[in-house]
């Protein structure tokens, strides 16, 4: 019999592609979703990838989590709150409290369970932010976010997972379990359905021309594909318990990654902007929007951090991040979330795009 993985959040972006990555190499898996009947056809497509079982938890909840957990080997806790492209909470306990609280009550039942290994989602949010935009350190596992000057979404993920080690670490010996840390960047990569995530936002934006240009912001990205992988080789790798992994590739600012879009998706009817928006603009538009406001956080800070670890312990690689842009773009056109803005000749797919 194979062994059981319980992965949370099992209708989200990450999550889906850990499902489909641990159903591909012989696992049974359970997720958790928040709502049974709400889940629809989400997840026939990985069902049919094999054995797949879905149960109702909510982070905010007790109720669930053990029988979630019951009977698992190993638990991918991937779910966390993460805001809407258009909501930025006024309260930040609204990301923080879920993010902390949900994070006690998967570890709680795993302790009580007797799971062999949690492998943990957390940011790079935990990691970099906080610091002073001059600051161009290169960010490894050994650093942490400085809590007090780091926005609400960087706060919720640098305190989850601190407060988790500082859960397992405080366990007894008898109901100690194993726990590896994930510190992904921006995930970009091919949706598995019709359904825009925050995080491939920079891409959207751009290929539907939402955006007049590209305003100064940047991220460490990393392939949800590669990410899902990470994820199955922290669970695998006995020398990965206790370890903190990055899993993000070189900084790109959006007028880099507009650049790419334009050169592969213009000549398809596209009309991509590889200009900049000014920062007085970006700053003037924050006075008004609580989602440029979060914007104007990130405006001109690099996003500098160091995968070698995980590399190097996890045999990890990642692809070219040219193929992962062009396979974000090309997943939001096959779902019908972007549109050409002209008719233009029928044009074939790069050969390295991956349709869901």
């Amino acid at each position: 019999m194979s062994e059981r993985v319980l992965v949370t959040g099992a209708t989200g972006f990450v999550a889906g592609h850990c499902i489909r990555e641990l159903l591909d190499h012989g696992y049974a898996v359970r997720g958790t979703v928040r709502d049974l009947t709400a889940t629809g056809t989400a997840l026939d497509e990985l069902a049919r990838r094999g054995p797949l079982e879905l149960v109702e938890a909510n982070l905010e909840s007790d109720r669930g989590w053990h029988a979630a957990v019951s009977g698992c080997t190993y638990v991918l806790h991937v779910a966390s709150p993460f805001p809407a492209p258009a909501h930025v909470p006024d309260n930040e306990d609204e990301l923080i409290r879920p993010a902390v609280q949900g994070t006690l009550r998967v570890l709680r039942a795993c302790a009580d369970h007797g799971v062999k290994r949690v492998v943990l989602t957390s940011s790079i949010a935990a990691i970099t932010a906080g610091y002073d935009r001059a600051d161009h350190t290169t960010r490894t596992e050994d650093d942490w976010s400085l809590v007090d000057s780091s926005p609400a979404y960087q706060k919720s993920k640098t305190l989850a997972e601190r407060a988790a080690w500082d859960y397992v670490r405080g366990l007894p010996d008898n109901r100690r379990f194993e726990l590896v840390a994930l510190n992904p960047g921006n995930v970009l990569g091919p949706l598995q359905r019709p359904s825009v995530r925050t995080s491939v936002e920079s891409v959207r934006v751009l290929l539907a021309r939402a955006v007049p240009g590209s305003p100064h912001i940047g991220f460490a990205n990393v392939d949800v594909r590669d990410l899902a992988t990470a994820h199955r080789l922290a669970m695998e790798t006995p020398e990965a318990a206790g370890n903190r992994y990055i899993c993000a590739g070189e900084h790109l600012w959006m007028r880099d990654i507009a650049r790419i879009l334009a050169d592969e998706f213009n000549p398809r009817g596209f009309r991509v902007p590889t200009g900049s928006v000014p920062h007085w603009l970006l700053w003037t538009l924050a006075r008004f929007n609580k989602t440029m406001r979060m914007a104007l956080y990130m405006a001109g800070r690099r996003e500098l951090v160091s995968a070698d670890k995980a590399r190097r312990e996890l045999g990890w690689t990642m692809r070219p991040a040219r193929e992962t842009i062009i396979d974000t773009a090309n997943s939001l056109i096959q779902h019908g979330i972007c549109a050409p803005h002209r008719r233009s000749a029928p044009s074939v797919t790069p050969a390295h795009a991956n349709a869901e």
